[in-house]
């Protein structure tokens, strides 16, 4: 972890007071990958969306994030080679945007900000639930407080939250593992029900899990796992972007997905039954299956790692407001709030602007937040495919890059899928993301394009330029 305190680089002598704001290279590999595990958060991942997932798919939910996760590989094959042709702390739309054309980008920016609004505030809403063997608290209220202190810590220096996500995510990983130990220690069925597709019904009933009901939780098993993006998010603070992106993307992917799914096919062989196994309250069953000062271990450490999901996720949604300032999304007043930069280094008006409606977001819904997530998630990965299908083209071909394996089948392959796992989509979460997106269109076609020549100007840092 010694990379994670190596010196920021000075800014250069005589930098000019009017060019664009430069964010600090200041972390290294695994650094960024201790951060970039943190925003996966795959114990509060486990613990708070999973069960949603074992009410909807029982004995398939594992079978359904294996998947998921399969399809994740190609996503983050895209994503390794464009972070690291495109090393921008903007994230999927500088990506696209440079690779698609700017509205295409603009709408992945759209995309890519439903999710990083949403996301934290619903991890943080979990939080009441495993304070419970502690303290009652209400669940809205808790989320909210964990937003703002996750606000709080993001406005320090990114090498001192290396360390604190760092020391949380060992606690989560326990969690997991304990999970893990004592789901197959107490094993109810054999492996052959991880393949069985049952769910029990309202009335405790055994159902079927249809195939159309998979391919519709493939856009939140796809969420299970989105946070390995946060790699290319940090591109401008690695010390070596066109090297360490890939690598921390390949194996943050990789890490988190044995965290999540190794539990997962864990709690659905130890479950006593389907109706247990339906109902998803993972903390009783580890209480059951232990004892009761072993179930309040692991629902505080998943507490814990809920705010380390928080504190990560605000660091990266930050910078992806911080790029679009910088790029002018926005009108002129705006922008130059969003590129302050505070005396850590971090965008701390940025910081503030995610953080704060966040917050607010933890009186929202949950099943609503979860779809729109869902569908965001899904379009915005397509549209990188598409991004990816286009990265070899001149002026690009000879830029030096990672570069995937299986090009352009992985990419189209993408595109098919994800199209037809939009489609199985409910219906009211499309019209939701559809509408936001129709509105942004709409700004984009009044302020934005006729501004082309002073806004949304995508821009790569200088020492990262082809």
């Amino acid at each position: 972890m010694t990379d994670t305190l190596r010196p920021a680089e000075d800014a250069a002598p005589g930098h000019p007071s009017d060019s664009p704001q430069k964010l600090k290279r200041s972390i290294g590999v695994v650094g960024g990958t201790l951060l970039t595990l943190s925003c996966v958060t795959p114990a509060s991942t486990l613990f708070v969306v999973v069960p949603d997932l074992f009410g909807t798919l029982g004995t398939a939910t594992a079978l359904t994030i294996a998947i998921g996760s399969l399809l994740c590989i190609a996503v983050a094959f895209c994503y390794a080679e464009l972070g690291t042709l495109i090393p921008s702390a903007g994230g999927e739309y500088a990506m696209v945007s440079t690779l698609a054309g700017r509205l295409t980008g603009w709408l992945v920016f759209v995309l890519s900000l439903l999710v990083v609004m949403i996301v934290p505030p619903v991890i943080a809403m979990g939080t009441a639930d495993y304070l419970a063997p502690v303290v009652h608290l209400d669940p809205s209220l808790t989320g909210a407080a964990v937003m703002l202190l996750a606000t709080l810590a993001g406005l320090l220096d990114l090498r001192a939250n290396a360390w604190i996500t760092g020391i949380f995510l060992v606690l989560e990983v326990i969690a997991a593992a304990v999970v893990a130990v004592l789901g197959f220690a107490h094993g109810h069925r054999g492996l052959d029900s991880l393949v069985s597709m049952q769910v029990a019904d309202t009335h405790g009933h055994t159902d079927a899990v249809t195939g159309a009901l998979v391919v519709s939780g493939l856009a939140i098993a796809l969420f299970v796992t989105q946070g390995f993006s946060t790699a290319v998010y940090l591109s401008e603070e690695l010390e070596h972007p066109r090297r360490d992106v890939a690598r921390t993307v390949l194996a943050t992917l990789a890490i988190s997905t044995v965290i999540i799914l190794v539990p997962v096919a864990a709690i659905t062989l130890g479950a006593t039954d389907l109706e247990e196994l339906t109902g998803g309250d993972i903390s009783s069953m580890v209480t059951a299956w232990s004892n009761t000062a072993v179930g309040t271990f692991v629902s505080l450490c998943v507490a814990l790692a809920i705010v380390n999901a928080g504190i990560v996720m605000v660091i990266q949604n930050s910078r992806v407001l911080f790029a679009s300032a910088r790029d002018k999304a926005w009108p002129t007043p705006v922008n130059s709030l969003f590129s302050k930069l505070g005396r850590f280094g971090s965008p701390w008006v940025a910081t503030l602007a995610v953080g704060v409606p966040g917050a607010l977001f933890c009186f929202v819904d949950l099943d609503t937040l979860y779809g729109v997530t869902g569908v965001s998630v899904t379009a915005m990965y397509l549209l990188v495919a598409v991004a990816a299908l286009l990265g070899r083209r001149d002026p690009h071909r000879h830029t030096p890059a990672w570069r995937m394996p299986l090009w352009p089948a992985l990419p189209i392959l993408l595109i098919v899928v994800l199209t037809y796992v939009l489609t199985q989509q409910d219906p009211g979460y499309l019209l939701w993301t559809g509408g936001i997106t129709a509105v942004a269109t709409l700004y984009w076609a009044l302020y934005l394009r006729p501004r082309a020549a002073t806004h949304w100007l995508v821009s790569l840092p200088e020492d990262t330029r082809p």
